[in-house]
């Protein structure tokens, strides 16, 4: 029943009991949108909420790492090696066949790692398509990889110009080894405490200000973001009315970062002081000790084996 029907059957007097603006006859927003005025949204705002996401999704990794799943059983320094070397058959695989077989490998592994399968793949070719597709698309053209044309765009001279297959066999491969090096990369990180794969970097040799360097940054991105946060959400609060975004709004953004990176100096070097009194020296130190187990000595027999099937498959197929 519309307003104005409504309006027609209520009687006299209990016109009187209802309020005024229930029987205005306002004219809504359609839900295409044409009528009305849709409000353009604060790029400070969509800034906060990004970091938010970005808070949310470290937590999810945080308690991903401290799951009973079969990466998070294996020492962390077994995982970086057999990583590299995982990294480096990838490199020099050419098949399409073995490349698909090492990103199954890794589904695989995540499935089992208590890793919700689709969140990985979205975490993996949320940056493939965005950026490696972008790099790589040039090279489909028969101007920059010579070949069968497969599709005509143009012609130059007489001649078709187009997308090559040579082209698209390239782009492939070099999109399937990014996919799957990312897809190792993320495996490593997301079932592997941060303080536990530092300190794994330490024992194999990486430098210690590289360390104290990552470690102290990965830490002060998220007080940063913290800290941004609350700062918006004070003015907010103490901002009475429709906030404008004018000439006061841009002058409070460039004061707020001001501010944030003078806070940000003085607290480091108060941590800087703290962490020196209690003895600290740049390594980094783990209330569990690392030791290498029968699990360890399997999982790098199995890595191994995957590799040299996977070399050995690529030289097949590639004869």
């Amino acid at each position: 029943m519309t307003r104005a029907a409504a309006s027609a059957a209520t009687p006299a007097r209990d016109r009187l009991a209802v309020p005024a603006w229930l029987l205005q006859h306002d004219m809504a927003m359609c839900p295409c949108g044409c009528i009305g005025k849709r409000k353009k949204g604060s790029y400070l705002a969509k800034t906060i909420q990004g970091g938010s996401k970005l808070l949310q999704q470290v937590m999810f990794g945080e308690d991903v790492a401290k799951a009973r799943g079969l990466m998070q059983r294996v020492d962390p320094r077994v995982k970086l090696l057999s990583l590299l070397g995982l990294l480096v058959v990838a490199g020099l695989s050419h098949s399409m066949i073995m490349l698909g077989a090492m990103y199954a490998a890794t589904l695989a592994l995540a499935s089992a790692s208590a890793l919700p399968v689709g969140f990985f793949v979205k975490r993996v070719w949320l940056f493939v398509p965005a950026f490696t597709g972008i790099v790589v698309l040039p090279a489909i053209l028969s101007v920059v990889t010579p070949g069968d044309i497969v599709l005509t765009l143009w012609h130059w001279h007489g001649s078709p110009q187009g997308i090559t297959q040579q082209g698209l066999v390239a782009a492939g491969r070099v999109v399937a080894r990014v996919a799957v090096s990312i897809s190792l990369v993320v495996l490593l990180t997301l079932t592997t405490p941060w303080i536990r794969l530092l300190a794994a970097l330490r024992s194999l040799g990486v430098p210690r200000i590289f360390i104290l360097i990552i470690g102290m940054a990965y830490r002060y991105i998220f007080l940063l973001l913290t800290s941004v946060t609350d700062m918006y959400q004070a003015r907010q609060a103490r901002t009475p009315g429709i906030v404008r975004h004018d000439r006061a709004a841009r002058a409070f953004v460039g004061a707020s970062v001001g501010a944030l990176l003078g806070k940000a100096n003085q607290l480091s070097e108060e941590v800087h002081q703290a962490m020196t009194a209690r003895g600290f020296r740049g390594d980094v130190k783990t209330l569990e000790q690392q030791r290498l187990h029968i699990g360890d000595v399997y999982y790098v027999l199995a890595v191994v084996i995957f590799a040299a099937a996977i070399m050995i498959g690529d030289h097949i197929l590639g004869h």
